[in-house]
């Protein structure tokens, strides 16, 4: 009857919330022959009823630390709903069973055998614990007598904590009058004489006599023993603790043994199950997270952002991932505000539908940006702590460099950041620095080999590249690789020719077609350029090279591109490096230094989970620069966060710079290797922005801003809005649908902020909405909220803007002439020579990075608007062949900025009594 009813709530289950079933765990230790008995029986109970069992089981060595990591794992499976510990523990080593039955999650301990439960069940909290199954399953056995327990006087023999003691507890909150009896009672049977209801587990055959019995009593068997039985083909055969034949002459109900009590506990450990998985459903609503917000304090005037952040006691970070649906060994902590996210995550999750993905971007903006990551965490903030839905934040990590420069601090500004700010814009998890580490790991490689290949012979250099250990003389992976692609198919070192070993050795690298530089993550002007070499022990060898910034390096790019920690380390090693002087390309996989490289970069490949102000959570991973890269977070971010919010959930990613770099390079190049499909382009705009492309005056960082902005103008804002207006037709020409969040200042006038929105609408906008998050938090930008959910629910018809087998110049010419507004493009002489190089050498049919100014849409940063008819000029190509694009050099631009004149770190200082950083802006 049990199992028939438990049944049919599972169906019912299932259908209120599709794809669920209830689940349940059981962990073994050992391979005990009566344990496998008991576990296959629950098993077969549970595939019965529609539950899914999951039998875990541990060798025999397993230690007490094995068998807590894995109830630690899973306690925060959100898929397991009942947990049990099957005992007794099978194990060679010393394991203390209650400290075992006590690190179940006491939600989960459908055993009823945690502290917690036992010690609700003694003080009467029975709809708040799990009861052990034998005694609820006793009690379901005397209920179905139809005899009342109120009033009535129960006897238990046995004081365990599995049966005796909780039975005696049970029995005393159904208001029975209870006498426990043991091994030590001297008067048992005048004390079982008494009982209207029986319950035995002493564990002695046949201990109970039929005579002790009151006559009309219910007599509940719960032993099991074996006593020898010639006539049994075992020679034993199983009894319980009542002496069965003369008891049932004077009972009224009596249990059997076997077949009375044990099926019945089986079926109240499915009971349990099925009951955890209905507290579960009505906790959390399946794709709905149960999420604490924090509550914002807004004060005027806004303070600054430092102040903001500091003054916000963000949540335990291992909170944040448990409330998203992360499971513990998921989650690496570093420290109480961050996290890394293991890949791992994203294969549990494969089946999970994805959610809405929301890219944000910007019309071309001014020196000081328009608010973009501000927006960013408004809309995240409205989405979750406002209108409650399931939402995720992917954005970049900045560089120290211009957090110490010019720019400050990344995290987005006033009510709307990532926090803690200080974590957020400093080392992080130190990601950057790894790839400082990798990056200049193949700079050293490349000028080693160099210096290698001009001081040796031949063999001299094979003999210390195929060293013979111990006798033996092996080849390494990568250098079997090697000799692969070079059409050599031998493994053993001994069988290569003299000509085979010339191959194998001599990469042969042009020194001036090396494309690959030495990077820091600071801002250095006297890095741009160097010489390197001019040590007497590098024997005249020196050649001009540079530093670039770190996040510049296309390790960075190849982080944010890949989807997986093989797809990493395979475009590490497709990385081209330089030429050969046959115009060859030569790549890390042909230095070797392809696995050193996966290894440095094995833990930047996971993604870094932090919070807002408000508590949504936020990927920050991985931060390419915006011109000669994509300019985008990481796929992987992306990919694992879409899982985790849901098929109604929302993932809002950023865009570097204006909508004609970062979200041209976000659709043509991120969306083309991820197979991700965007749903809602958000626009950013501010009046200040449309004034400067209007014509007003110069914006310049550190300089007051010009009376234009700071007065109203219709006119010089009307006119403007054609940046706004071809910004729109971009996003459009991807057939996704653009929803404008004009970003208000205080500047701003109630007629300026109109004219945005109806101009934006006008110009073909899905919807236009003002926007005060910066002052207001997610209050500030649940309009823009709303708008992007209403967005979401329309057609999205994406499409990309070339086909990548097209010619290198027609996918340039493409980007000119329909995202820029060109006439048409024109290759100067070495950018001429690299497009026939790259064919030639089998790039060409890569996706296109061009890097050009972000201050407008031509190569000009002083044609502001949207200029038309102009010739861009292409000045030179490189190949970032491991992160997948060719990116063209429209203009003049350096990968290593320096230092202004007052660096931001004049204000940045750290109070050494309370440790906080102070002046991060």
């Amino acid at each position: 009857q049990v199992r028939e009813r438990l049944k049919k709530q599972v169906i019912e289950m299932k259908e209120k919330s599709p794809g669920f079933r209830p689940g349940l765990a059981i962990l073994q230790v050992g391979n005990r022959d009566d344990s496998n008995l008991y576990i296959n029986m629950k098993l077969k109970a549970a595939a019965e009823i529609g539950i899914s069992a999951n039998h875990i089981k541990l060798p025999n060595t397993a230690s007490e630390a094995d068998v807590l990591k894995c109830i630690a794992s899973l306690n925060g499976d959100p898929a397991v709903h009942g947990f049990i510990v099957q005992l007794p523990l099978d194990s060679d080593k010393p394991i203390n069973t209650e400290k075992i039955t006590n690190a179940v999650a006491p939600e989960k301990d459908v055993d009823g055998l945690s502290s917690i439960n036992a010690g609700k069940l003694s003080r009467g909290d029975l709809g708040d614990c799990f009861i052990p199954c034998t005694p609820k399953g006793c009690m379901e056995l005397i209920r179905q007598t139809g005899i009342q327990v109120a009033g009535k006087r129960a006897v238990v023999v046995g004081r365990s904590k599995i049966v005796g003691a909780p039975m005696h507890d049970l029995l005393l909150w159904n208001h029975a009058t209870v006498t426990t009896c043991h091994s030590k009672t001297s008067t048992l049977a005048e004390e079982v004489g008494k009982a209207d209801i029986l319950v035995v587990a002493a564990g002695k055959a046949e201990m109970v006599k039929g005579e002790w019995i009151k006559p009309g009593a219910i007599v509940i068997d719960c032993g099991i023993n074996h006593v020898p039985d010639s006539t049994k083909a075992s020679g034993k055969r199983v009894v319980g603790d009542v002496a069965y034949s003369t008891a049932k002459e004077k009972a009224s109900y009596i249990t059997p043994v076997p077949g009375g009590v044990g099926p019945m506990t089986v079926a109240m450990l499915m009971q349990s199950t099925v009951e955890s998985a209905q507290r579960f459903l009505e906790k959390f609503q399946p794709g709905r997270w149960n999420i604490q917000y924090n509550q914002l304090t807004l004060k005027m005037p806004v303070p600054s952002d430092i102040e903001i952040s500091q003054s916000c006691i963000p949540k335990p970070i291992d909170q944040v991932a448990k409330e998203v649906g992360l499971l513990p060994d998921e989650v690496e902590l570093y420290g109480q505000t961050k996290a890394k996210v293991h890949l791992s995550a994203l294969k549990r999750l494969k089946n999970q539908p994805d959610g809405k993905y929301v890219v944000v971007t910007g019309i071309t903006p001014t020196p000081l940006g328009e608010g973009k990551s501000t927006t960013t965490v408004g809309l995240v903030q409205a989405l979750g702590a406002h209108l409650h839905q399931n939402v995720f934040a992917c954005v970049r990590q900045p560089s120290q460099g211009p957090t110490f420069g010019i720019k400050g601090g990344a995290a987005g500004g006033g009510y709307c950041q990532v926090i803690p700010m200080e974590e957020f814009n400093l080392h992080l998890t130190g990601d950057i620095h790894a790839i400082t580490a990798a990056n200049n790991l193949v700079a050293a490689a490349v000028d080693a080999r160099i210096f290698h290949e001009l001081t040796q012979t031949d063999q001299a250099f094979y003999n210390r590249l195929v060293p013979s250990v111990n006798g033996v003389r092996k080849f390494s992976d990568i250098q079997i690789r090697r000799l692969q692609k070079l059409g050599i198919n031998k493994t053993d070192p001994a069988a290569l020719t003299k000509e085979e070993v010339n191959l194998f050795v001599r990469l042969d690298i042009d020194p001036g077609t090396i494309t690959w530089q030495r990077v820091l993550d600071t801002n250095d002007r006297f890095l741009r350029k160097i010489t390197i070499g001019q040590s007497p022990t590098e024997k005249g060898f020196s050649r001009t090279a540079q530093f670039d910034i770190t996040v510049s390096s296309e390790i960075m790019a190849v982080l944010a591109l890949s989807d997986g920690l093989d797809d990493m380390k395979k475009r590490l090693g497709r990385m081209v490096v330089a030429s050969s002087k046959r115009g060859e390309p030569i790549t890390a996989d042909d230095l070797g230094v392809t696995g050193a490289l996966a290894v440095l970069m094995k833990d930047a490949v996971k993604p870094n989970l932090m919070q807002t102000l408000e508590g949504t959570p936020v990927f920050v991973h991985a931060g390419p620069f915006a011109n000669i890269a994509h300019g985008n977070s990481s796929v992987l971010a992306d990919k694992i966060a879409l899982k985790l919010v849901g098929k109604e959930g929302f993932v809002v990613t950023e865009a570097g710079f204006g909508a004609d770099i970062g979200m041209e390079k976000f659709f043509n190049i991120k969306c083309r290797y991820s197979g991700l499909r965007p749903h809602v382009v958000v626009l950013v705009a501010t009046v200040r922005a449309l004034k400067m492309h209007g014509g007003g005056p110069a914006v310049t960082a550190g300089v007051p801003l010009p009376k234009e902005y700071m007065e109203e103008n219709l006119q010089l804002l009307a006119k403007g809005c054609s940046n706004l207006k071809k910004q729109i037709q971009n996003a459009q020409m991807f057939g996704v649908p653009v929803v404008v969040a004009v970003n208000a200042f205080k500047t701003d006038t109630k007629a300026e902020l109109a004219l945005v929105v109806q101009l934006a609408k006008e110009a073909g906008a899905f919807d236009a909405v003002e926007c005060t998050h910066w002052a207001e938090g997610g209050k500030g930008a649940v309009a823009l909220a709303r708008a992007v959910q209403r967005a979401s629910q329309t057609p999205s018809n994406f499409r990309f803007l070339y086909n990548v087998e097209l010619p290198v110049t027609e996918k340039m010419r493409l980007i000119a002439q329909q995202i820029y507004g060109a006439g048409d493009i024109e290759l100067l002489p070495e950018a001429q020579e690299k497009v026939a190089l790259y064919t030639k050498q089998g790039f060409g049919n890569l996706p296109i990075c061009m890097a050009k100014t972000h201050l407008s849409l031509s190569h000009d940063p002083e044609k502001k608007g949207a200029p038309t008819g102009f010739i861009l000029p292409i000045r030179d190509i490189r190949a970032s062949v491991g992160a997948g694009f060719l990116y063209p050099l429209v203009g003049t631009m350096s990968t290593m900025p320096g230092l202004p004149t007052r660096p931001c770190f004049y204000d940045i200082d750290l109070d050494t009594v309370s440790g906080e950083v102070n002046g991060l802006f």
